[in-house]
């Protein structure tokens, strides 16, 4: 696995736990009754976004960890995912049987 395999590895989990956890805790203006004029009810009333990126960081660096390890250790390949076989052969005894 390159180093840039990683780092895109890296990015995408970064990404996907930051959309997950961008609405967890999230308090709006509406629900504290408190609507500063001229923004909608459904915006952030106290939004941490520092704090977020933070524990953001802490969840996503050990979980593409744990992604690029299961790559690296071949614990599942793409021959493994490859439902439509596109990508060749299984393996060297697919060769034998042909």
């Amino acid at each position: 696995m390159s180093i840039t395999a990683i780092l895109v590895v890296i990015t995408i989990t970064w990404f996907m736990v930051l959309f997950i956890m961008l609405p967890i805790r999230l308090e709006t203006q509406g629900d504290r009754g408190e609507v500063v004029p001229g923004t909608h009810a459904g915006a952030p009333a106290n939004f941490n976004l520092k704090r977020k990126l933070k524990l953001v960081t802490l969840v996503a660096l050990p979980l593409a960890g744990l992604i690029c390890v299961t790559i690296i250790s071949g614990v599942i390949s793409l021959s493994d995912i490859d439902m439509l076989e596109r990508f060749g052969p299984k393996g060297p005894e697919a060769s034998a049987t042909e």
